[in-house]
């Protein structure tokens, strides 16, 4: 058994006069993934179940409501389609599955085959709806004929080959099932012929994560929730066998990650304290102990190590911090790579002295400036699951708040980070580099070879990529081609941006060797050329700045972006 090394008393004996510290032992519930395979659990949730329990109330008396989470069973079935019996038989279908003769009839066969058990009934009302196939699309049809009660066309574009796509697919069943109140949901693929033996593995493994994500709903904090109705989806067409039971194992372990990092973005900064975000990694040691173990640093152990840059961010906050450090090591066999996963950890983001004010500054969801410490953490549990062979991880959280008070750090202060180098901090507002600096210098002394970190870090990466995509920054190219090989199979987006180091220029001080902020063209850049400073030599290293795809505005809630890419990027380092 793994021990676990906890150093917080003193942090917890100086929170106690907080109101607003929340000891809340296990924020995580049951994985959510309760799969089967021809009608047989693959494996057993007993024992996984975690409680919520609070020790003292949270500001404004907010505590998560425990909620039983539904558990999906999943098939894998080779049957008729138009034998199939439930609720809703889903069609995942391109916008060329769509092309129909001069007869008005569907040239795929799996359209046609329906279509004549339908009467034609399922072009005529393909033309009535207008539906195409394209990406976004989706129509469900109460027609008799069928053992299934509807049919749902789910639109996939004009081609469909991604991870991406096909998890898309699951997350459009999810939401058709969900207005339609299905417990038994079918999903086949039009064109799923074409497919290889190896793609319909991950094509199975996308599907269903999707339907999981969207079926999903973090109810926690809301007075009345609904209980999602589906209860089981079986997939067709795909294979049977060991290896695709193999694959939808692998979706459970990384659904319970994602969700696990969506749970700690969504919730608020009264609830979700530095404090309790490291006994949220504690748990997650705890829970996965042959393979996890778990140090937690208070403020004055991260002063003996010098970490000055980090220490002044938590400085002004009633709620002190914590430096977490999680270590995988796989359950036999000889350690051949040893990786870090970096992750900005400021539950909560006031801007400091440099307070986030005025339209469109966003201080209201600033709780999620820990969406990579979330990415981070939620990879380690997917991990803990899965028990990758040959490889070595140290997940790192500097985590604290940035407030402000008569003892905080103050615009024009310098700090010493832990590597000796100095930083005049003209701007309290970048913050998370400040954090991640002493974070870095602590994963490159852990003799790592490769370095990720993740951070929610500029608002110059979201003008220049959006909302839905990850602008990463790294001097290797071959550690690019293996996290972005990763995104891609993991269905997250990356793009890989410059690192411009005669845009270090405007990142000198006259009297210290940095300063925290540049010029605000090209912000993403030299936010990437600070951290750089406190990066070994020697070790690969890459920053991933996330700032936009932490969170939808439209779902108004978190994304768990980051966790799918760092397990498949974990994956592709083991032996």
């Amino acid at each position: 058994m793994a021990a676990i090394v906890v150093s917080w008393a003193s942090s917890l004996a100086s929170a106690s006069s907080s109101s607003s510290f929340l000891v809340f032992s296990k924020l995580r519930r049951p994985p959510v993934l309760g799969i089967s395979f021809a009608a047989r659990p693959l494996c057993s949730l007993e024992g996984k179940r975690m409680a919520q329990s609070l020790a003292r109330a949270a500001l404004g008396l907010t505590n998560p409501t425990p909620i039983e989470t539904p558990k999906i069973s999943f098939s894998a079935k080779e049957i008729d389609v138009v034998e199939w019996k439930g609720d809703i038989l889903a069609v995942g279908v391109t916008e060329k599955d769509m092309v129909k003769d001069e007869n008005s009839k569907f040239q795929n066969p799996i359209l046609n085959k329906l279509d004549a058990h339908l009467g034609g009934l399922l072009a005529e009302a393909s033309v009535e709806e207008d539906f195409t196939g394209k990406a976004g699309q989706s129509t469900v049809l109460r027609l008799p004929g069928l053992g299934s009660k509807r049919v749902g066309l789910i639109g996939l574009g004009q081609s469909a080959s991604t991870t991406a796509a096909y998890r898309s697919l699951g997350e459009a069943v999810a939401s058709a099932a969900k207005a339609a109140q299905a417990s038994d949901v079918g999903i086949v693929l039009a064109s799923f012929e074409a497919l290889s033996a190896e793609s319909k593995l991950s094509t199975v493994s996308a599907i269903a994560s999707g339907t999981v994500l969207g079926t999903y709903e973090d109810n926690r904090f809301k007075s009345e929730s609904k209980k999602p109705a589906i209860k089981s989806v079986d997939i067709l067409g795909l294979g049977t066998g060991p290896d695709l039971q193999k694959k939808l194992k692998y979706a459970e372990d990384v659904c319970s990650g994602i969700i696990f990092g969506k749970e700690l973005v969504n919730a608020p900064a009264n609830v979700l304290t530095p404090g309790v975000l490291a006994e949220e990694a504690s748990n997650i040691a705890n829970m996965y102990s042959d393979v996890l173990s778990a140090t937690i640093l208070n403020a004055e152990q991260c002063k003996e190590l010098k970490m000055g840059s980090y220490l002044g961010v938590a400085a002004a906050s009633a709620n002190p911090p914590h430096f977490i450090h999680l270590c995988y090591k796989p359950p036999s066999g000889p350690v051949k790579t040893k990786l870090a996963l970096v992750g900005k950890g400021l539950t909560f983001d006031s801007g400091g002295y440099n307070i986030k004010t005025g339209p469109g500054c966003s201080i209201e969801l600033m709780k999620f400036d820990m969406g990579g410490s979330a990415a981070v953490l939620g990879a380690a549990k997917a991990l803990g699951q899965i028990k990758p062979s040959g490889v070595e991880v140290h997940f790192i959280v500097a985590a604290c708040e940035n407030m402000i008070s008569g003892t905080g750090m103050r615009p024009g202060d310098i700090v010493t980070a832990s590597n000796g180098k100095t930083i005049e901090v003209n701007n309290t507002d970048a913050e998370g580099r400040l954090t991640l600096a002493d974070a870095l210098v602590y994963a490159c002394n852990q003799g790592v070879e490769k370095i990720v970190d993740l951070a929610t870090l500029t608002g110059a990466c979201i003008v220049a990529l959006g909302p839905s995509i990850a602008g990463v920054f790294t001097p290797s190219d071959d550690l690019a081609k293996e996290v972005l090989a990763a995104s891609e199979a993991g269905g997250e987006k990356l793009w890989r941006m410059p690192i411009e180091e005669s845009y270090w220029e405007s990142m000198k001080s006259g009297i210290a060797d940095m300063v925290n902020t540049g010029a605000r063209p090209g912000g993403a850049i030299t936010a990437a050329l600070f951290l750089k400073q406190f990066v070994d030599e020697k070790v690969q290293w890459m920053h991933i700045d996330m700032a936009g795809p932490v969170w939808s505005d439209k779902k108004k809630s978190a994304t768990g972006f980051g966790i799918a890419t760092l397990v498949e990027w974990v994956l592709k380092n083991s032996s």
